[in-house]
């Protein structure tokens, strides 16, 4: 999951190389944090957050597949 929010943030940004995600993992949930360039947060974040939702979307599914609930988080 890690590495899937990795490349499709990196996808987005101008500045790949400062993209960070860093794993939390519990029993059941694991919380992906992405941290990204300030310049960048608006671009992770999209127009009305729709590229943030979307990329909550994709890692839902990916994380259903293997039964664990995976949560994204965007970090300033």
């Amino acid at each position: 999951m890690k590495e899937l929010v990795t490349r499709i943030a990196q996808a987005l940004v101008d500045h790949p190389e400062q993209v960070t995600v860093t794993e939390v993992e519990g029993n059941q949930t694991s919380v992906l944090e992405l941290k990204v360039a300030k310049e960048d947060l608006g671009k992770i974040i999209g127009k009305e957050g729709r590229n943030a939702r979307a990329m909550r979307t994709i890692l839902g599914a990916a994380s259903a597949k293997l039964k664990k609930r995976t949560v994204l988080e965007i970090l300033e």
